[in-house]
């Protein structure tokens, strides 16, 4: 058995499909939410690990990425967020999300603006909506949900709602992910049997 459980913490701010960035299907048995930082060195080694998981589970995965940049560590945290929330305005998230955690760390807002014109966005919305700043409310409001779910570091992450206790690495985050899997494949079964 995984230890996923611990002190009963739990998500405070549910997935929601009109805010977070989410890859999978909401009907999917199990989502996992990542509070992560793009400028973390463990949450780049946890997004293989999680790409590695989403082509193994397929449509039973739902998951969901929330910004927790750790700015007293990583001076440029808030800003790596900032890009990927300005690039989800234009419908890229997901690969602004992957060009961050494949090359690594931003140095600058010019190279921000270089990355945003690599991925295909408008780069004179970009650069306006980066510098004013635009989606920082989103970013704080993932940072508080974050707080008050009790995240303490990068990654974590919940597993169905509940914090996730267990190795970051692909076989034991698989077995968390596959028990819960079959957990609410039964209660759903179950459910609607009744």
């Amino acid at each position: 058995m995984t230890k996923r459980k611990s002190e009963n913490i739990k998500l405070t701010l549910p997935v929601s499909e009109a805010r977070d960035h989410i890859q999978g299907p909401a009907t999917a048995p199990v989502t996992l939410v990542e509070y992560g930082d793009f400028e973390c060195p463990y949450c780049a080694q946890t997004y293989i690990i999680i790409k590695e998981i989403q082509e193994r589970l397929g449509s039973k995965l739902r998951f969901v990425f929330r910004n927790f940049p750790v700015t007293k560590i990583r001076q440029r945290a808030y800003e790596a967020a900032l890009a990927a929330e300005t690039a989800a305005a234009q419908g890229k998230f997901w690969e602004m999300y992957d060009y961050l955690f494949k090359h690594g760390e931003v140095t600058s807002d010019d190279n921000m603006r270089e990355i945003a014109a690599k991925l295909g966005l408008n780069s004179t919305r970009f650069d306006r909506e980066f510098l004013d700043r635009k989606y920082s409310g989103h970013i704080d409001e993932d940072i508080q949900s974050g707080d008050s779910s009790g995240v303490k570091s990068t990654p974590t992450f919940f597993i169905n709602g509940d914090y996730y206790n267990g190795a970051r690495d692909l076989d034991s985050l698989l077995e968390a992910l596959d028990e819960e899997s079959v957990f609410s494949w039964t209660q759903t079964n179950k459910n609607s049997s009744v």
